[in-house]
């Protein structure tokens, strides 16, 4: 029963993003409508270790 229980939790948290993903592309009415277009996201920089004076150093973990 507690497998079953733990079953039915976790397939009901992998639904909630796909429900909550349809919810922009609805009219005030609940029809769904054609989605704007999804903004670009800009990749995160990568840390360069470098001291004072502008050298690459050894990066700290």
């Amino acid at each position: 029963m507690r497998k079953l229980a733990i079953a039915l939790i976790a397939c009901s948290l992998f639904a909630l993003p796909a429900t909550a993903g349809a919810a922009p592309c609805k009219d005030a009415k609940g029809k769904f409508i054609k989605c704007p277009p999804a903004k670009p996201v800009a990749p995160a920089k990568k840390a360069t270790c470098r001291d004072a004076k502008g050298k690459f150093i050894k990066c700290a973990k």
